[in-house]
Order: C-alpha cells, then sequence, then structure tokens
C-alpha cells in the first residue's frame, strides 16, 4: 500500500484516518510542521461522542513537540478542534 502524501499546512483533519494511525500520523505530522516554519495548528477531530477528542487530547499531553492546546473557538471548529502551539 501507498504512504499518503499530506499538503504540510496549519490545519489537519483526523476524519478520514483510522484511530489506531491517529497517535503517529500526529508526531509526523507536527515534526513536518516544525520543520515548514509552521507552529499553529488545527487538529479537526469531529463532535461526535468525544472519544476520538479524548484520544487525540491524551497524545497531545505526551508529545514534547506539544507547548500547548485548546478548543479551537466556534469560528474554527468549537469543541470539534483543538489548537495547538508547537516548540
Amino acid at each position: 500500500m501507498e504512504p499518503i502524501i499530506l499538503p504540510i499546512e496549519d490545519v489537519i483533519d483526523l476524519h478520514t484516518f483510522k484511530p489506531k494511525e491517529v497517535p503517529d500520523l500526529l508526531e509526523d505530522y507536527f515534526q513536518a510542521c516544525i520543520e515548514a516554519g509552521i507552529y499553529s495548528v488545527r487538529v479537526i477531530h469531529g463532535k461526535g461522542q468525544g472519544i476520538l477528542k479524548k484520544r487525540v487530547q491524551h497524545i497531545l499531553q505526551k508529545n514534547p513537540l506539544v507547548v500547548s492546546f485548546r478548543d479551537a473557538p466556534p469560528e474554527a471548529g468549537g469543541w470539534g478542534a483543538m489548537l495547538v502551539t508547537l516548540n
């Protein structure tokens, strides 16, 4: 299976990925963002039942590249997205 090449931008939407792919995906994506000079990223996890949001929060808490994170403002996805600051 060929790897999926994502454009490195300040937004990543997790809807198209399997939950088991998310930890490695975010780690690789954040590293690529830093290399591209992007230090603020919006991670869209969706609203649903909040399961993926909790998983994303857990991943962000453990990632040494993450300085801080918070829910996005309503116009950027509200509680269906996180704003992540990288170092």
